[in-house]
C-alpha cells in the first residue's frame, strides 16, 4: 500500500518536501494549504499586471544542492549568454540555457535571470554602501568628526570586547563598534523587531549576520579589486563571499512565486495533491505518534480528515501546538502560547517617476536609482526599507516606463497602525516617501496595500525556553517542523528547503534522528556540507 505524508503549508519548505518525495520515494505527498496562493511568503502579489515580492528574495545559496535545484526548475534565461558551473559533491555540473533536456525549447517566461544585487543605506539624505563599509566615499559623507568617532569606538570593541555576547546589541557593538552600531544598525532594527536590540538575543545576529564585520567588508573590498569579477568569470556560487556582500543573484523573470507555482504544478503532475484554503483544525496523536489530521475549507466549511504515515509541519509553532490533540505537557503549550511574531505591511507606489528635491532651488529633478533594497535610516518616519521592483526584474512592471516601489512597514497585527484603513496607509506612505526626499506627491499614479501575518519569528518573550518544545516534538517521530514558521528560526528561502531535504533524506534513510534538521543555519556551513 503507498504511503502517504501530509504536508503543512505550501511555501517554500513544504513545496520541496513534496517535490522531493516524489522523486525520491514512494510516498505520495498531500499538502494542506491555508491560503489561496502558492510560496508562503515567497509569493508574487500581482496588482494591475504590477508583481510585488514580500520582503524581496535574492536567489543565492551557498548551498549547491539548493543552487543546483533551483535552475532545474527554472532554466537560466537565454539572455544569460555563459554557462554556469555548480559544484555539488565533488561533481562539476553544467548548467546551460539551451533547452530542458529532452530536446524541447524552454518556455523564455518560465526562466531565472542573472541580476547584479545593490542595496544602500539612506541616511542624513545621502546613499551609504549595505552592509557599511569604512570605505573613502563613506568617510567623506559622515565627515571627519563622525570618521574620528567611529574609528576610536571600533578599537576599543576590539580591544575591550563584551562577554559574553548576551543581546543583539552586543553582537553587533563587536563587530562594528559602538558609534557605527548606533548610527547604522540600531534604529533600523529596532524598527523591525519592536523592542530594544538589548531585549534580542545574540542568536538572531549569529543566523542573520553571521561573518559580518568591518575587517570583512574592507578584505572583500580589497579582494575585489585583485581578482576578477565573479561576473566575468561566469560563477554565480560566490562560496567564498558573506551573503551580505554578493554582487549578483538569480532571480525569476516573474518573481519569486512564479518558481514555487512552477514546483506547484510539477508536484501535481507528478501525483502529489494539493488542497487549497484548507485551514488545519485538529492534530491528533497516539503515544510517539502522529495519526491524523482534520482541516476545514475556510470557503465552504467543509471539514478534511486525512491520515498519514509522515506528517512536515511548516505552520506557526504556536499553532501547531494549539491544534494538537491529546496529552501535551503542560508547559509545552505555555511555551508556546507565548512565542511572538512580528508582522509587515508593504504599500505598493507606482509612479511617473522617482524624483529629489534640489537643496538650492526646491524644484524635483528626477532620481534613477539601480537600487534592489534600500535601508531608510531615518527615526522621523515609520517605513523601515524600500525595495524597487523594477530594479529585481523589469518584467515585475506593467509599464516599464514607471517606477514600481514597495514600501516595508514592520509591526504587530495589534497595533493600531495594523487596524488603520488601506487608504490610511497610503497616504501616510506616500507622506513619508516625499518627506525623506525620494518623490513627489505629484508623480504617485497608483497604490495599494498588502497584509502579511507571522512574517518573522520573534527571538525573545518565550522563545528562551523553544528547546522545551523542541523536545516535545522532536518525540513524535514521524513529525517534521522545517522552514521558517514551521521551526520559528529566521530561516532564509534556502535554509526552509534544506531543512525539507534533509527531512527526506531522513526518510529515505530510515534515520529518526533529527538533530541534522534543527542544525541547519546555525553553523558558518551548511549541515550537509560539512561532511
Amino acid at each position: 500500500m503507498t504511503k502517504k505524508a501530509i504536508i503543512i503549508g505550501a511555501g517554500p519548505a513544504g513545496l520541496t518536501a513534496a517535490y522531493e518525495l516524489l522523486k525520491r520515494t514512494d510516498i505520495t505527498p498531500v499538502i494542506l494549504e491555508k491560503s489561496g496562493e502558492i510560496g508562503g511568503i515567497s509569493k508574487t502579489v500581482n496588482y494591475k499586471g504590477n508583481r510585488m515580492d514580500i520582503g524581496g528574495h535574492r536567489f543565492f545559496s551557498k548551498s549547491d544542492r539548493v543552487m543546483k535545484w533551483w535552475m532545474k526548475i527554472l532554466p537560466l534565461a537565454e539572455s544569460a549568454d555563459r554557462k554556469f558551473t555548480i559544484q555539488y559533491q565533488n561533481k562539476s555540473t553544467e548548467v546551460t540555457n539551451d533547452s530542458d533536456g529532452d530536446g524541447h525549447p524552454r518556455d523564455q517566461n518560465k526562466v531565472m535571470l542573472v541580476r547584479k544585487r545593490l542595496s544602500r543605506i539612506y541616511f542624513l539624505r545621502q546613499f551609504f554602501t549595505y552592509p557599511i563599509s569604512l570605505s573613502v566615499d563613506t568617510l567623506r559623507k559622515l565627515g571627519i568628526g563622525r570618521t574620528i568617532a567611529i574609528l576610536f569606538s571600533y578599537l576599543k570593541a576590539q580591544l575591550f570586547p563584551r562577554k559574553p555576547e548576551n543581546c543583539l546589541e552586543d553582537f553587533m557593538i563587536n563587530r562594528f563598534g559602538k558609534t557605527l552600531y548606533e548610527l547604522f544598525f540600531r534604529d533600523y532594527t529596532e524598527k523591525v523587531w519592536g523592542v530594544p536590540c538589548h531585549e534580542i538575543p545574540a542568536e538572531w545576529g549569529a543566523q542573520r549576520i553571521k561573518g559580518v564585520s568591518i575587517s570583512k567588508a574592507i578584505a572583500h573590498a580589497i579582494k575585489e579589486i585583485t581578482r576578477r569579477k565573479a561576473a566575468t568569470s561566469g560563477d554565480i556560487s560566490q562560496k567564498d563571499t558573506e551573503t551580505s556582500l554578493i554582487e549578483q543573484f538569480l532571480y525569476p523573470k516573474l518573481g519569486p512565486g512564479q518558481l514555487w507555482e512552477e514546483v506547484a504544478r510539477q508536484v501535481q503532475e507528478m501525483g502529489g495533491i494539493i488542497h487549497m484554503h484548507h485551514d488545519v483544525q485538529k492534530i491528533y496523536t497516539i503515544e510517539d505518534r502522529v495519526t491524523a489530521i482534520v482541516a476545514s475549507n475556510n470557503q465552504t466549511g467543509e471539514p478534511l480528515y486525512l491520515e498519514g504515515d509522515y506528517f512536515f509541519s511548516t505552520m506557526p509553532v504556536k499553532e501547531l501546538i494549539a491544534d494538537i490533540e491529546g496529552p501535551v505537557p503542560a508547559e509545552v503549550r505555555e511555551i508556546a502560547s507565548g512565542l511572538m511574531y512580528r508582522d509587515f505591511i508593504t504599500v505598493g507606489i507606482l509612479l511617473s517617476r522617482m524624483s529629489t528635491r534640489d537643496p538650492h532651488t526646491g524644484e524635483w529633478k528626477k532620481l534613477d536609482l539601480k537600487d534592489n533594497w534600500i535601508y531608510i535610516q531615518d527615526a522621523g518616519v515609520k517605513v523601515g526599507r524600500l525595495q524597487i521592483f523594477n530594479n529585481w526584474s523589469p518584467y515585475m512592471v506593467a509599464d516599464p516606463g514607471n517606477v514600481w516601489v514597495g514600501m516595508e512597514f514592520f509591526c504587530n497585527d495589534t497595533d493600531d497602525f495594523w487596524k488603520l484603513p488601506d487608504e490610511k496607509i497610503k497616504e501616510l506612505a506616500v507622506f513619508e516617501l516625499e518627506k525623506i526626499g525620494l518623490i513627489s506627491a505629484a508623480n504617485v499614479l497608483d497604490s495599494t496595500v498588502l497584509r502579511v501575518e507571522k512574517t518573522y519569528p520573534a527571538y525573545f518573550g518565550a522563545y528562551e525556553k523553544f528547546d522545551v518544545i523542541r523536545a516535545y516534538t522532536d518525540t513524535l517521530r514521524n513529525l517534521f517542523l522545517v522552514g521558517r514558521n514551521g521551526m520559528h528560526k529566521y530561516n532564509n528561502a534556502d535554509h526552509s528547503m534544506l531543512t525539507a531535504m534533509v527531512a527526506v533524506d531522513n526518510i529515505e534513510s530510515g534515520i529518526e534522528e533529527k538533530a541534522n534538521i534543527w542544525s541547519i543555519n546555525t553553523e558558518q556551513e551548511y549541515h550537509e556540507e560539512k561532511k
